[in-house]
């Protein structure tokens, strides 16, 4: 048996194989703490501030365990990086062979019977259908993500994958080769599998409605990026209904019905189609998420006329479903889409807040419980499971109450690593004084005036993050007025291309300034002087007129809880030290948190937050500002 402590000392096999490998007293510590958890089948939840090197603390101990464990990380291209870098690694550090799989959701696997049947496309995606037809000769896996010429967003991929709804089964023709099943049937087979949190939270959504789990029974589950989980479980246990998905149903029906000649059922294809626009014709213009409440009297008629399309529309499918295997499939998503759609526009459905979010080009309705505690406690308290939990940002303060009440769990344990880097020498906090409120008129102005002077101070790159991207529209145009006083550093603009190119981009300028929102604030990893300032507009308190928001606090105040204190607060602090930890990311990182929020010092609460970014020193000065980069840039030069 390996010793978890010396795995992780000075005789580290890993010192070899990893350059730069240095022993973290926090890492063994964490090892030691899940090998316990696994053992004992127990819950533990873990806080790794950036450098404890949790992703190889729980491998280690999953791998000596014996027991059939899975992995869930937060993104594809995390779960990629687990399973194709971090995993053999380790392996060949231990000296054993690993009985390894990695699973995705069907929509990353291409389907050969949907490939087969494709039907003409655009012009535009003749190039990308040419590559997706070359490559089926030469995967094994069928993975999406191995075909890197073809954009992982690219239109032509809903037409050569699957989804639940079309997906024809063991019926399919091409159901012997069909790589989805042979992805299921190597996860069943390996002791541990690496998944993601859509597809863990879609198979535990299944358990609970009484479905057969596809993931293969485990006895120790590990979430990496685990803050994100209670947020995602709230959706996949909910309700919803998008334009995007009943009019791909439509274009689909379509095609499926074309040889049989009919003209009363294209013109009720027709019906559901011109049904749909009306919908969205007739709901908010305002882009964004609305209460239905608020709006229903507007949507009332378009919704009961989707309703009556699509029941008329698949009276006429019933007809055609035993003769084609395909139709069959198409009736069977119309039925969904009717009790759905019914049960969205009802009053009186169960427990949960409804809401619509509306887009440029479609809407989507959706039924949130108003909390998935109790169900979630109900799937993960099973008493033969170990269940890890682990992340950058999962405590405020050492208290993990917040995390722990969201996820349902009871008699968890609770371990702090903070960051092993000198976090307290090589980061500063800089308030700047007399800024306005965040409500102002001028606050984004404001923002920017105090960030400008820093741009003299450095040589590195400088991140602004906003809270909204009604700010961050105006801090573009802000930039773009005042080109001048950014001294030739190149403006990136998140949505003026894809958030990958960006970083790329930005980390190739190595002096750039980038203005971003939402995905911006985590999985954002820019190591060096390409990155020494990050700037934050406001504390980031979600919008209590959010939809999500809403029905969470509602919960809290039926349950007689204060909303603020034991909801917006504590969010509001993960997400700021979220957005603060882009900055620290290597141990010879430095760097600076512009915090331009007054509430931070005039608020009682404002404490929190300075905590939660402790140990670095805080200062109003920006005489200390400047001379704490001179100083961390001239030794970065002499070095």
């Amino acid at each position: 048996m390996i010793d978890l402590s010396e795995f992780f000392g000075e005789s580290s096999p890993l010192k070899e194989l990893l350059p730069g490998f240095q022993p973290r007293a926090g890492q063994a510590w964490m090892a030691e703490a899940v090998a316990e958890a696994i053992a004992g089948s127990g819950k533990l939840i873990v806080e790794a501030g950036t450098g404890t090197g949790k992703t190889f603390a729980y491998l280690l101990p999953a791998l000596l365990s014996d027991r059939k464990t899975i992995i869930s990380t937060g993104t594809k291209a995390l779960q990629d990086q687990l399973y194709h870098r971090d995993l053999p690694l380790i392996g060949k550090a231990i000296g054993r062979p690993l009985a390894t799989a990695l699973l995705k959701g069907r929509a990353n696997y291409l389907c050969l019977e949907r490939l087969d049947n494709v039907a003409a496309v655009a012009a535009t995606l003749t190039d990308d259908l040419d590559a997706v037809r070359e490559w089926r000769h030469r995967t094994r896996t069928g993975d999406k993500a191995e075909l890197t010429e073809v954009a992982e967003d690219s239109r032509i991929w809903p037409h050569v994958t699957s989804t639940v709804d079309n997906c024809l089964g063991q019926k399919c023709p091409a159901y012997a080769d069909c790589h989805v099943v042979k992805a299921r049937r190597n996860a069943q087979e390996a002791d541990l599998v690496v998944v993601n949190h859509h597809l863990l939270l879609a198979d535990l959504a299944m358990k609970e409605a009484g479905f057969v789990e596809f993931l293969p029974g485990a006895e120790a589950i590990i979430l990496d990026e685990a803050h994100q989980v209670p947020d995602l479980a709230v959706q996949f246990f909910g309700v919803a209904l998008g334009s995007r998905e009943l009019e791909r149903l439509v274009d689909e029906t379509r095609v499926a019905v074309a040889p049989f000649g009919q003209p009363e059922l294209e013109r009720r294809i027709d019906n559901v189609q011109t049904a749909v626009r009306v919908l969205r014709a007739e709901a908010p213009r305002e882009e964004g998420r609305h209460q239905l409440a608020e709006v229903i009297d507007q949507v009332r008629e378009p919704l009961d006329g989707l309703r009556l399309a699509l029941g008329e529309l698949n009276t006429a499918l019933v007809e055609l479903a035993n003769g084609s295997l395909e139709i069959e499939k198409l009736h069977e998503q119309l039925v969904a889409a009717i009790e759905r759609l019914g049960l969205l526009a009802s009053d009186d459905a169960w427990d949960g807040l409804r809401w619509v979010e509306i887009n440029p080009r479609s809407l989507r309705i959706n039924l949130t419980p108003l909390d998935v505690s109790s169900t979630l406690n109900g799937l993960i308290d099973n008493g033969h499971q170990a269940w890890i939990f682990t992340s950058a940002t999962l405590a405020v303060g050492e208290d993990f109450s917040h995390f722990a009440n969201r996820m349902g769990l009871v008699d968890a344990r609770g371990l702090t690593f903070p960051s092993p880097y000198p976090v307290e020498r090589n980061g500063l906090v800089y308030l700047p004084p007399d800024l306005p409120q965040p409500s102002e008129r001028g606050h984004t102005d404001a923002v920017l005036e105090s960030v400008v002077p820093l741009l003299d101070m450095t040589a590195g790159g400088v991140f602004c993050l906003f809270t909204s991207h009604r700010a961050l529209t105006a801090a573009g145009k802000w930039c773009r007025a005042n080109k001048r006083r950014l001294g030739g550093r190149k403006l990136l603009v998140q949505g003026s291309a894809p958030r990958d190119d960006l970083l790329r981009r930005f980390r190739d300028a190595g002096d750039a300034v980038l203005l971003g929102t939402g995905s911006f604030w985590e999985g954002v990893d820019v190591r060096g002087r390409a990155l020494t300032v990050v700037a934050i507009d406001k504390l980031p308190f979600a919008s209590p007129a959010d939809p999500l928001m809403m029905a969470r606090l509602e919960f809290i105040r039926r349950e007689g809880g204060n909303g603020f204190t034991e909801h917006q607060l504590p969010q509001a602090v993960l997400t700021l030290k979220q957005g603060a930890g882009r900055l620290l990311r290597d141990e010879s990182d430095y760097g600076v948190i512009v915090l331009c929020d007054p509430r931070v010092t005039s608020k009682s609460y404002g404490r929190m937050f300075l905590k939660s970014l402790q140990p670095m020193p805080v200062t109003s000065s920006v005489a200390e500002v400047a001379s704490f980069l001179a100083h961390r840039e001239a030794a970065g030069a002499v070095a």
